[in-house]
């Protein structure tokens, strides 16, 4: 009788031990798993688009909405995680596909003739930025009236052209971005959104005239805006594959941990400035 009496102890206490850690491991994944990432099919007239809605699903109210924008290598790693950072951050985010199905590229030729199309064709390169735009204000978590962008790279050029064209943007935030207009310059009264560009002091795609020229633009157009340098940074610096990429290919490209970490810091009150939150 005693011998059968410890064995059913025995077997209590480690039935309660898998039932802990069971419930342990249930809380964790839900933690986790707030941030949802869904892959989203769109279209820009013909051509299917692919991105992703990223959003922390742990809250039900109503919120601004970023599109994301990606670099010329299309939508990577660090896009996603630019995009959860912003979902964590109480935004939805919508990864917006600029070069139709869902394509990317693995080396700089292809990165440049894809980035290339994209920005000899302001009209084009409009449309699908608009096209990502409806789909992310469409989602069932976005207040449709507080909408932004993000870009890195070709996608900063890209967001800072969305704001020149007057698109109905609360604030674009462009990282490492190239500064020339594809299209039409900024014109006084006709840019909407407020504006915050994070480039790299010791970035050589970024010369010092065409940052002169850039604050001339805006300061004729009446932007408001901010510019920012970081000092020993180069291009792609908020990316912590850009260094290997850098080396891979031979191209001015590295992560700088310090300067990423500010210029995300800024972005975060600039954004919380712009939609008032």
């Amino acid at each position: 009788m005693g011998r059968y009496s410890r064995i059913n102890r025995e077997e209590l206490q480690m039935r309660y031990l898998i039932a802990g850690a069971a419930i342990a491991l249930s809380f964790g994944s839900t933690a986790f798993a707030a941030v949802q990432e869904e892959a989203v099919t769109y279209k820009d007239g013909n051509t299917v688009m692919k991105g992703y809605i990223v959003y922390d699903d742990a809250s039900k109210a109503k919120r601004p909405g970023i599109v994301v924008v990606h670099e010329w290598w299309g939508i990577t790693k660090h896009v996603h995680d630019e995009a959860r950072r912003f979902a964590s951050q109480g935004y939805t985010a919508f990864i917006a596909d600029m070069y139709g199905d869902g394509q990317t590229a693995d080396n700089p030729k292809d990165a440049g003739a894809l980035s290339g199309a994209v920005r000899k064709d302001p009209a084009a390169m409009q449309t699908r930025f608009v096209a990502a735009k409806d789909a992310l204000t469409k989602h069932a978590t976005v207040d449709g009236s507080s909408i932004g962008a993000s870009g890195y790279c070709f996608g900063g050029s890209v967001v800072l052209d969305m704001a020149r064209a007057g698109l109905d943007l609360k604030g674009v935030a462009a990282f490492h971005a190239g500064l020339g207009a594809a299209g039409s310059p900024a014109a006084a009264g006709k840019v909407k959104a407020k504006v915050l560009v994070l480039n790299g002091e010791a970035d050589p795609f970024i010369k010092p005239e065409s940052v002169d020229a850039f604050k001339k633009e805006m300061d004729a157009a009446k932007v408001d805006y901010r510019y920012i340098n970081y000092p020993g940074a180069v291009h792609a610096f908020t990316n912590p594959e850009a260094t290997e990429k850098g080396k891979q290919f031979n191209l001015p490209l590295a992560y700088h941990p310090e300067a990423d970490k500010q210029a995300k810091a800024e972005a975060a009150k600039f954004f919380s400035a712009a939609f008032k939150k």
